[in-house]
């Protein structure tokens, strides 16, 4: 997934050059959208780990990360936890208000942010983000709307996907090899 490129309609680089938050929808993007609900109000979702390791990465990196979520759940609390994600926003109604108020509070502009999203209630942000993605399966409408779209579909990779853009884009993909790629005696 690391070299994989997304689709991309406008050019890239320079709109991932000045991203320092990338924020997350959960459910379509973090997840493949299933839900499994179980007695006593569980539910459970399933991760990909890929998207894990890209957030502790971009993390590493001195990116902010952040997940805005129409949902809530213990499993989403839990794995923000579980990769240090400081933005965790769940149970939104209106995500365009959401992100607003975040962009206030952290003093950022639009230019600054990088969102993936894949479902019509996340049209508010990707329309407003500098660097709008959506997962390869993000409803017909979100794919149309936006200039970079994933190789990979939610809760597969697209996250990572981005990410790893994102990072080569700002030129610190060999920073990051250096960490793995090193050869010992």
């Amino acid at each position: 997934m690391a070299g994989a490129p997304l689709t991309r309609r406008r050019n890239f680089g320079p709109r991932a050059r000045r991203v320092v938050l990338i924020l997350m929808d959960v459910d379509g993007v973090l997840t493949d959208g299933g839900l499994t609900i179980t007695g006593a109000s569980g539910e459970s979702r399933s991760f990909n780990v890929k998207d894990g390791a890209g957030i502790v990465m971009a993390h590493r990196l001195g990116l902010r990360t952040g997940f805005l979520s129409g949902r809530g759940g213990v499993a989403v609390t839990r794995r923000a936890r579980e990769l240090g994600v400081a933005e965790v926003h769940l149970k939104v109604v209106d995500k365009g208000r959401a992100y607003a108020a975040i962009l206030r509070r952290l003093g950022l502009e639009d230019a600054q942010v990088g969102y993936i999203g894949d479902d019509l209630m996340d049209l508010p942000v990707l329309l407003r983000a500098g660097l709008p993605v959506a997962p390869a399966d993000a409803h017909p409408e979100v794919l149309r709307r936006v200039p970079f779209v994933t190789r990979a579909p939610g809760g597969r990779g697209a996250v990572r996907e981005m990410i790893d853009a994102i990072v080569r884009a700002q030129g610190r993909w060999p920073a990051v090899m250096g960490w793995f790629a090193r050869s010992t005696p």
